[in-house]
């Protein structure tokens, strides 16, 4: 086949794809995750039941694709925050400010627990737990940030302390959750 084929193909596989986890986001968004189903997405993708099954086997498949997708993003979003801060507290605090953020608009439930199981998620908990690390150590390196307890010490406690943002309710309530993990980073006197 020719090469354009072969890129039409591939973009047109990808172009159903996107189309369908961002389907089944919007169903999330409006209904919840339990409410996503193959008749549902297709509906809305604009495409028959028997095509969608060409691309995903089920809507498990589905939703973890599209929340594979929704993991990449936060990471991104977590390197664009770093990337646009300067001063390594100041960097380290604003990352994770977003990421606690991103922790209280978190779905949760069984089937969001499910999703939680993946191969993906313990890659993008590997990655996080070294870009905050990361980040615990260029603060530490300029005084910033307690040097009595490892980086990898401290990265547990950041990445524990900031999942009670899950609770919370408002950005004023998350802001205070970061304060206060931030306090127990400060340097001791």
């Amino acid at each position: 086949m020719p090469k354009l084929w072969n890129e039409t193909i591939a973009s047109h596989r990808q172009a159903v794809r996107e189309a369908t986890m961002d389907a089944a986001a919007a169903v999330v968004a409006e209904s919840g995750l339990a409410a996503v189903t193959m008749s549902k997405i297709a509906e809305r993708t604009g495409i028959g039941r028997a095509t969608l099954y060409k691309y995903f086997p089920d809507v498990d498949a589905i939703l973890t694709a599209w929340h594979e997708r929704q993991i990449a993003g936060h990471l991104h979003h977590l390197a664009e925050v770093r990337d646009h801060t300067a001063g390594p507290g100041a960097r380290l605090a604003a990352v994770l400010e977003a990421y606690a953020q991103i922790l209280a608009h978190h779905h949760t439930g069984a089937i969001a627990a499910g999703l939680h199981r993946g191969d993906h998620v313990a890659r993008a908990q590997q990655h996080l737990h070294a870009f905050v690390r990361d980040l615990l150590t260029d603060a530490a390196g300029v005084g910033e940030v307690r040097d009595d307890a490892t980086a990898d010490e401290l990265t547990w406690y950041v990445l524990h302390a900031v999942t009670a943002a899950e609770g919370l309710d408002s950005p004023a309530a998350v802001h205070r959750l970061v304060a206060i993990i931030l306090a127990g980073l400060r340097p001791q006197r």
